[in-house]
């Protein structure tokens, strides 16, 4: 009967119908979703939702990683993840395991070469996004982690549109440049009414190998006074750690190798912050 019910042509209105139900009922066992934002790139956003993740899965949580930034996917990088994600017997996709807590699903697990250039439109890149929520078995989830791409464009506004309870981790540093387009990331979600969780400023200092003093490398100060004059929550810093660079080129967990050291701690104490939000209790 399935065989024969296939091949009964659908219009589009029944097929988007049909996407729709699959969207609600994958959400629906979603408890906690936050898509990590920034104004600009190379703040370090991707490492931020990679490791907040980590840090969450850490504390028993069951959670997955959305990669929507999809014309420069890195978490399969950044957690060591290699292959296609596997078809399942509801012929859905399951996400690529990186623990037995924490699954995630990119763009750059489908291409055929990991440096492949994906170049598409604003239609292209929603239907891939609503597919990565209607066509992955997610499961029941604590938290879904949304890395999205620089800037206020189709992935994060997608994201605003078809999940409409998910809160905004904002990732900046310390540096006035980078202060003026998080403002630009703020209004964003303001005027689409995403609400926003908080700030993070990462790469906030440097401690010198040598001598132990603080090196403010991008300035200090200014993740936390963007916070208090924009009236939204901040989460903390995060300073820079250049193992931190090694650990996401090999793919393995700094958290894991450096389980004391300050970036480690400075994750924990916001994915703490995330844990205590609704839902996560």
């Amino acid at each position: 009967m399935a065989e024969i019910l296939d091949k009964v042509p659908r219009s589009p209105q029944q097929i988007k119908d049909e996407q729709d139900a699959s969207v609600a009922s994958s959400l629906k066992k979603i408890r906690n979703k936050f898509v990590v934002m920034s104004g600009k790139g190379g703040v370090g956003k991707t490492s931020t939702s990679v490791n907040l993740a980590i840090a969450l899965a850490d504390k028993g949580f069951d959670v997955g990683i959305m990669d929507v930034d999809l014309h420069g996917p890195d978490v399969p990088r950044m957690l060591g993840l290699t292959g296609m994600p596997d078809v399942n017997r509801n012929r859905k996709l399951d996400p690529i395991r990186f623990s037995e807590k924490l699954a995630a699903i990119s763009m750059e697990s489908f291409l055929p070469q990991r440096d492949d250039a994906v170049i598409w439109r604003g239609p292209l890149k929603f239907s891939a996004i609503r597919q990565f929520i209607a066509d992955v078995e997610w499961g029941d989830l604590d938290f879904l982690i949304i890395d999205s791409p620089p800037g206020t464009g189709d992935e994060p506004l997608t994201v605003a549109q078809q999940i409409p309870d998910a809160k905004a981790v904002i990732v900046t540093t310390p540096q006035e440049v980078a202060l003026a387009d998080v403002r630009k990331s703020i209004n964003f979600c303001r005027t689409v009414k995403l609400e926003i969780f908080g700030l993070v400023e990462n790469m906030s200092g440097l401690n010198c190998p040598h001598c132990g003093e603080l090196i403010d490398l991008f300035g200090a100060g200014g993740g936390d006074r963007t916070a208090r004059e924009m009236n939204i929550p901040f989460l903390g810093r995060v300073p820079i750690d250049p193992r931190m660079v090694a650990c996401g080129d090999t793919g393995v967990s700094f958290q894991s190798t450096y389980p004391d050291s300050a970036v480690t701690k400075a994750f924990r104490a916001i994915a703490d912050q995330m844990a205590k939000s609704k839902g996560a209790d």
